[in-house]
C-alpha cells in the first residue's frame, strides 16, 4: 500500500477466528486482562505468546495506533507516550543507557526540550554540547571533539525551520557509534522518514499533525530494531504511556491525515509567498522559499513542493507591543500554544515556545523579539490571507 491508504488502514481490523471484525478499533478502557488459563497469563507476562495483561505493559488500542505509526515512520516498533515531552525523555534514557551519557544536540531546538537536558539530565550526570546542526564541518567536529553517545537535531527546527542533512549527519554517528534521535514533529512522516536515511530513533508530539486536531496530549517513540527494547522495557517500569481514549482519538486522526497535510503544505506556500511580498514583514522562514539557507539540503531530501506546514515571519520594526497588538488583532487564526491543527494557529516565541531561553541566547540563535511563528490550518487560503493583512493594519 501507498502512504495514504497505510494512514487508513495500517493497525485497524484484526481478525480472531469465529469473531465478529470492527471496522475501528474499539476502545479498551480495561486496567488489566486475563485467561482462562493462568499458563496462559504466564507465558504472556514471559513475551512466549502475544496478548494482553496490564495495560501499562500494552493494551489493544494502544498496540493497533502504535502499529499504525510504525508503518508511516518505516520503524521497527512503536510506543505511545502522555506527550511529545515524555516521549523525548524515554528516548533518551533508553539510548544513553549502554552510551557515553554525552547528548550533542542541535543548537536550534524547541525550548522545553533544551530545559529537558539541562534540568532533568545534566543533575542525573549527562553532559550536553551544542552544534549548528547544519554545519556538517561543526557536527564533524563536535564528534570527534565530545564523543557522544546521542545526536539529537530536529527534521526541521523549531521556530527559524532549518533543515541538517539527516543522511549525511546519520552517516556521522553510525560511525562514531552514537545514537542518531530526531524528533520529527514539524515534518511529520508525510514529508520525511528519518529512519529510513539513518536515523535511529524518531520522535514525535502526537498532539500535532498526526493527531491534528487539537484534543490530544501525546508522543511517539519510533525505533529502529536496538533501540526498540529498551524503550519498550522502560515504558513498563515507569509508565509514560498514553491512554486508549487518547490513542483512539490519535488513530482517528491519523486516517485524515494525509488529506490535511497535503492542503496545509499548499496554504503554507501561499502564506509565505504572501508574507515574503508583504510591507509589514521584514523577513519570511519557510523551506520552500528560495531564499531559504538549506534549500538544496530541502529539495535532496523533501518531495518536490512539499515543505511542511510552518511559516515564520518577522513583523517590520516592531517590538513586544506591536507583536502583542498584531496577535490581539487576529480574528480567525488562533493564537494558542501548539501547531498542526486543523486550523491555522499563531505563537509568539518570545513568550511560549522559548520563553524559558535567556534572551541573549535567543539573540544568538536568530530568533528576534519581532518573530511570529504561524501554523497553517486547513481554512480557505483567501480566508488566513485575509484576516493576517487586516490584522497588521
Amino acid at each position: 500500500m501507498k502512504f495514504n491508504s497505510k494512514a487508513v488502514h495500517a493497525g485497524d481490523r484484526k481478525r480472531e477466528p469465529g469473531k465478529p471484525i470492527p471496522v475501528a478499533t474499539p476502545i479498551y478502557a480495561s486496567a488489566s486482562f486475563f485467561y482462562d488459563s493462568l499458563e496462559t497469563i504466564d507465558k504472556v507476562f514471559a513475551h512466549e505468546v502475544q496478548g494482553y495483561a496490564y495495560s501499562r505493559y500494552d493494551n489493544p488500542t494502544n498496540a493497533a495506533l502504535e502499529e499504525l505509526v510504525s508503518t508511516l515512520e518505516s520503524a521497527h516498533g512503536t510506543l505511545a507516550t502522555a506527550s511529545g515531552m515524555s516521549a523525548l525523555q524515554i528516548a533518551l534514557t533508553a539510548a544513553l543507557m549502554d552510551r557515553r551519557k554525552h547528548v550533542l544536540a542541535a543548537n536550534a531546538l524547541y525550548g522545553a526540550t533544551v530545559k529537558l537536558l539541562q534540568n532533568v539530565f545534566e543533575p542525573f550526570g549527562t553532559t550536553n554540547s551544542f552544534v549548528d546542526i547544519c554545519d556538517l564541518d561543526a557536527v564533524a567536529k563536535a564528534i570527534e571533539a565530545d564523543k557522544p553517545g546521542v545526536i539529537l537535531m530536529e527534521s526541521i527546527s523549531n521556530p527559524l525551520l532549518r533543515i541538517g542533512a539527516m543522511d549525511k549527519i546519520a552517516e556521522m554517528a553510525r560511525a562514531a557509534g552514537a545514537c542518531l534521535m530526531v524528533d520529527n514533529t514539524f515534518a511529520s512522516p508525510a514529508l520525511v522518514r528519518p529512519l529510513e536515511l539513518g536515523a535511529h530513533v524518531v520522535v514525535h508530539s502526537a498532539t500535532k499533525y498526526l493527531s491534528g486536531h487539537g484534543d490530544v496530549i501525546g508522543g511517539f517513540v519510533c525505533c529502529d530494531e536496538e533501540h526498540f527494547a529498551p524503550v519498550r522495557t522502560l515504558s513498563r517500569i515507569y509508565g509514560p504511556i498514553l491512554g486508549p481514549f487518547e490513542c483512539y482519538l490519535s488513530m482517528r486522526g491519523i486516517k485524515t491525515y494525509p488529506l490535511r497535510i497535503e492542503r496545509q503544505n499548499a496554504n503554507a506556500i501561499a502564506v509565505a509567498a504572501h508574507l515574503e511580498r508583504h510591507p509589514k514583514v521584514s523577513r519570511v522562514y519557510f523551506p520552500g522559499l528560495a531564499s531559504h539557507p538549506d534549500a538544496e539540503t530541502t529539495a535532496r531530501l523533501f518531495p518536490k513542493n512539499q515543505y511542511g506546514a510552518m511559516v515564520s515571519f518577522e513583523i517590520r520594526d516592531a517590538g513586544k507591543a506591536e507583536v502583542f497588538a498584531f496577535f490581539d488583532a487576529l480574528k480567525m487564526i488562533v493564537p494558542a500554544t501548539s501547531l498542526g491543527d486543523v486550523h491555522t494557529m499563531a505563537l509568539y516565541p518570545d513568550i511560549a515556545s522559548h520563553r524559558d531561553i535567556p534572551a541573549k541566547q535567543r539573540a544568538r540563535l536568530g530568533i528576534q523579539p519581532n518573530l511570529v511563528r504561524l501554523s497553517v490550518g486547513i481554512e480557505d487560503i483567501e480566508d488566513i490571507l485575509a484576516d493576517l493583512d487586516q490584522a497588521f493594519g
